[in-house]
């Protein structure tokens, strides 16, 4: 009899860690979820776009003629499947799952998941690159003005610090 203590003990420990793994993989759902909701399969996209011109770009530079067009498109088709090996959804998703996870227990995860479902949540989604863009271009016009200040900073603390030589 006194190997059932021990037993129950084990037992316990082995219940407790299949829900322990019942509720990170419950977790992981929920994030991953979230992070569909909020179109982070989609945030290369751009570079995608962005490579795509770089290559256009070139072609146009290198004045190919039309008829090489076959050329550019080989090329850019080459450049999207090395960038869909690097940061494809595929390669991204498991470490921005742990990201999430590691940020947010599954009750956030969940209210975030109603959120972004919500018309004010799509909404959200819709306009913050807009207004992300918006609020960058609006601190950069208004840092402007610092510049010259801090530039003056700069170079009193150099002459401050810097002995001069007699």
């Amino acid at each position: 009899m006194p190997r059932l203590p021990a037993f129950c003990a084990a037992l316990l420990i082995v219940c407790g860690s299949a829900e322990v793994l019942a509720d990170a993989k419950s977790h992981a759902a929920d994030a991953e979820r979230f992070l569909l909701v909020a179109h982070a399969d989609k945030l290369v996209v751009p570079v995608y776009a962005q490579v795509q011109q770089m290559f256009a770009q070139r072609f146009a530079e290198s004045k190919a003629p039309q008829s090489e067009t076959a050329v550019l498109e080989t090329y850019q088709a080459q450049a999207n499947t090395a960038l869909e090996q690097a940061v494809g959804w595929d390669q991204l998703k498991p470490d921005m799952v742990k990201l999430y996870t590691s940020t947010f227990n599954e009750q956030e995860m969940q209210d975030l998941i109603r959120f972004y479902e919500s018309p004010v949540g799509k909404k959200v989604l819709e306009k913050m690159p807009t207004l992300t863009a918006q609020s960058a271009q609006l601190t950069q016009s208004k840092l402007e003005s610092a510049v010259p200040k801090v530039n003056q900073l700069l170079a009193e603390m150099t002459r401050t610090l810097t002995p001069e030589k007699p």
